[in-house]
């Protein structure tokens, strides 16, 4: 794989899914506005939609905090140039879309451009695939790992689960789209939580137990009626996703990665000469 398509590839990458939010958000956004009650939740609503047209037509990021930029790759073989060309990719983006130059030494604060986060994942598919979240700060701060234990069983995970979003859920810029990770182990279960934004919204998860947990967690969250952006109303959460993964059996990993309403994400695949961005 060229290192210098694979640049080519993420710029553009990088600004469709920083200025243009997918539809399914965007249908998402547009049900939540339709069916408010709350006045001011609704007004709210549409500033966000105006904001959304206003990004996309503009070709400008849809909001100031461009985000930590997590790629994951998937494809049947990996050489460096591919890292390389993400690289390379986000180094152009940064400069031309324009992206905040958001990293930095955690310890010192110096300002280290946008470093990447890039997963990799090995399938039999011929073509490369490669996706990216940019995640805004203020959410991500939301995050939470819970180490429960079996006892817990699944009325604890809601416990937590809604606890959890009721103490910092207005804080992560709402409406939201929850990310669950469990099973596994802690690092693990965090991966799935964050990787779950990459599956449609108005999809449920097929898996029956945990297509039924996102259910009822969208219903219990969203009477909590933290509403849009915490000032009341109907809708706190458009989707929540589970993500469940083999654990230990004296084990009980809970991750929750919350996504504000920028529910941002972009795909591209590479087939030879021929590229697909959506």
């Amino acid at each position: 794989m060229d290192s210098k398509l694979v640049a080519r590839v993420v710029e553009k990458l990088l600004l469709k899914a920083t200025t243009d939010l997918p539809e399914d958000a965007v249908h998402a956004l547009q049900k939540a506005a339709a069916r408010e009650k709350n006045e001011i939740a609704k007004d709210q609503l549409h500033i966000i939609l105006q904001n959304v047209e206003l990004a996309k037509g503009k070709k400008v990021p849809m909001c100031q905090d461009t985000g930590t930029l997590t790629f994951y790759v998937k494809g049947r073989s990996f050489g460096m140039e591919v890292e390389e060309g993400i690289r390379k990719g986000v180094k152009r983006a940064t400069e031309k879309v324009p992206l905040r130059p958001n990293s930095v030494n955690p310890l010192t604060r110096k300002n280290m451009g946008n470093d990447p986060i890039i997963n990799y994942e090995y399938s039999k598919d011929d073509c490369l695939e490669i996706s990216v979240i940019p995640k805004g700060a203020g959410c991500e701060n939301m995050s939470s790992l819970g180490m429960l234990t079996p006892a817990h069983g699944r009325e604890g995970i809601k416990k937590f689960i809604l606890k959890t979003i009721a103490e910092k859920g207005k804080n992560a810029c709402p409406p939201l789209v929850v990310g669950i990770g469990i099973g596994g182990t802690s690092e693990e279960a965090m991966k799935l939580a964050k990787k779950s934004f990459l599956l449609p919204l108005d999809e449920n998860n097929p898996d029956k137990e945990a297509g039924k947990l996102e259910q009822e967690l969208l219903q219990e969250i969203n009477a909590l009626e933290l509403g849009t952006m915490g000032l009341g109303g109907s809708t706190t959460v458009l989707a929540v996703k589970v993500s469940v993964k083999p654990t230990h059996t004296a084990s009980l990993p809970v991750a929750i990665n919350l996504q504000c309403w920028a529910d941002r994400k972009a795909t591209a695949r590479i087939c030879g000469d021929k590229i697909e961005i959506h």
